[in-house]
């Protein structure tokens, strides 16, 4: 079976993009192995994702606030795809991943932009988790192996829209 690498990005690599990053590395293994970064990473992870991560029963190891500098030094990963999950409504400057990796957009609103009671700030990582993990799920039933690349791009972005 083929092996794939896929980066989500997002400006803080603080939340949605940790949270996909752990969604992926649990429903896609061993086929997929996820990573995420930012384009100007806040440098610690927000709480309420590793609980809602933890909350999902999912492993919240090694996941760090990092920047996509790290995917581009020698040595890195070799990446076959790359999500930014950024929320463009929310005016925020997403990263743009050169070179050959298939790219997509899947904007999910920012969680750590809520503010309000504990309880409306846990329904909106609750919602952002549900929203990465059913485009994840979607994700993990392509046949990705008997697509070409355009047909994969088409896919994921539509996927990107739902």
């Amino acid at each position: 079976m083929p092996h794939y690498n896929v980066l989500f990005l997002c400006t803080g690599n603080s939340a949605r993009s940790i949270l996909a990053e752990a969604i992926l590395n649990h429903k896609g293994a061993p086929t997929f192995t996820a990573f995420s970064a930012g384009s100007h990473p806040s440098g610690t992870v927000r709480p309420e994702a590793l609980r809602q991560i933890a909350s999902a029963g999912l492993s919240t190891a090694g996941l760090r606030s990092k920047s996509w500098d790290e995917f581009a030094q020698p040595g890195a990963p070799h990446l076959d795809f790359v999500f930014t999950v950024c929320d463009n409504a929310a005016k925020e400057v997403c990263p743009i991943w050169p070179g050959q990796p298939i790219t997509a957009h899947w904007g999910v609103p920012d969680p750590a932009a809520v503010r309000g009671t504990p309880q409306q700030i846990d329904r909106a990582y609750a919602q952002a988790f549900a929203t990465l993990d059913r485009r994840i799920t979607l994700l993990l039933s392509l046949p990705l192996a008997s697509l070409d690349s355009l047909a994969i791009k088409q896919h994921l972005n539509s996927i990107g829209q739902q």
